[in-house]
């Protein structure tokens, strides 16, 4: 192994050779936007319980940066395994524009591709995104906020987290667009985190203080929410700045518990991690064509915690494909 240094950050690099072939064994790399966050380590844990159900011919390999912003980390760790010769790419792009070529060099040589959470923009024809739909999520965000800070309304903040990212930029589109539905609402800022703690605690105070009246808070991604739960708590204003977050790790779930955090989205990263992977086996051994999947978002409060379908999202576990689903599942067509 030899470890590569990118921007401010490390990734070790798995240098064994593997050879191509159209049919198993499959070895698959599955490349997060960052590690460490509890949101990819569900990702990692749908991925590892696909393969485990695919067989011992299918192997994948879990690398990636430690920072989201780090994109030519990423590009550099997801061309290496290209010039590996793995069956499959299964990644999340950190930069919609960036990575379109890491793509297109991958299919070229003849690996398959996945995009698992953000896709590239244009998305290559062929490479299929399996994603939350992010307009959906933050519109959803939107109203639970509404609906937290009440009939007076008030002002409303942002804390994003990169610009630039897919999933970032469409959250902040569906919510400032389904804001215009609610006018007492007044949005005074957006400000980005940059998927760091330490900087959305430091930019939702500097929030606070610029309003000192703000009433509500749409936090766009775990760490932007921890970090602004942790601003509000210390400025004494817990319950009386609603904060809506996105993501659910243990923290945030917590929050939700104790009513620091009125609601929060949640994704299905679990589900992505093990379509991911199941979408790419099916692609190289059977050369079964993959479209887009919405994998599904739902908004967490204390009320639905209980939930079978909730805890699924953000307690998942290991099982069939019908069980691991937590989508609501189709209505009947039965009259």
């Amino acid at each position: 192994m030899t470890v590569l240094g990118a921007g401010c950050s490390l990734v070790t690099l798995h240098k064994q050779h593997v050879t191509l072939q159209k049919s198993p064994p499959v070895h698959l790399a599955v490349v997060p936007k960052s590690v460490g966050l509890d949101y990819w380590e569900k990702v990692h844990k749908g991925a590892q319980c696909a393969a485990s159900q695919l067989g011992k011919r299918v192997s994948i390999v879990w690398n990636g940066v430690t920072d989201e912003t780090d994109v030519v980390g990423q590009l550099d760790l997801l061309n290496n395994y290209v010039s590996q010769g793995v069956s499959g790419l299964v990644y999340a792009a950190t930069d919609a524009t960036a990575l379109v070529g890491v793509t297109q060099n991958a299919t070229s040589a003849g690996v398959k591709v996945i995009n698992i959470d953000s896709g590239t923009t244009p998305q290559p024809k062929g490479t299929p995104l399996l994603a939350t739909n992010n307009f959906t999520g933050a519109r959803m965000a939107a109203d639970a906020l509404a609906r937290a800070v009440g009939g007076p309304g008030g002002k409303v903040a942002i804390i994003a987290f990169h610009a630039g990212s897919q999933t970032n930029d469409q959250r902040v589109q569906g919510f400032t667009g389904e804001l215009k539905k609610y006018p007492k609402l007044k949005l005074v800022g957006t400000q980005y985190s940059q998927n760091d703690y330490n900087t959305a605690l430091t930019v939702t105070e500097n929030l606070l203080t610029a309003n000192p009246d703000l009433r509500g808070i749409f936090a766009a991604n775990e760490a932007s929410d921890v970090g602004a739960v942790e601003a509000v708590r210390l400025a004494h204003k817990a319950g009386k700045v609603k904060i809506i977050g996105w993501d659910a790790s243990p923290d945030q779930v917590k929050d939700v518990q104790s009513g620091l955090n009125y609601g929060i989205v949640s994704q299905d990263p679990f589900r992505m991690g093990y379509d991911g992977v199941r979408a790419a086996v099916s692609i190289i051994r059977n050369h079964t064509p993959v479209v887009n999947e919405d994998t599904g978002v739902a908004l967490v409060t204390r009320q639905n915690l209980s939930d079978p379908r909730i805890r699924q999202l953000i307690f998942p576990r290991c099982g069939s494909a019908q069980q691991v689903d937590a989508r609501p599942p189709p209505p009947s067509s039965s009259p």
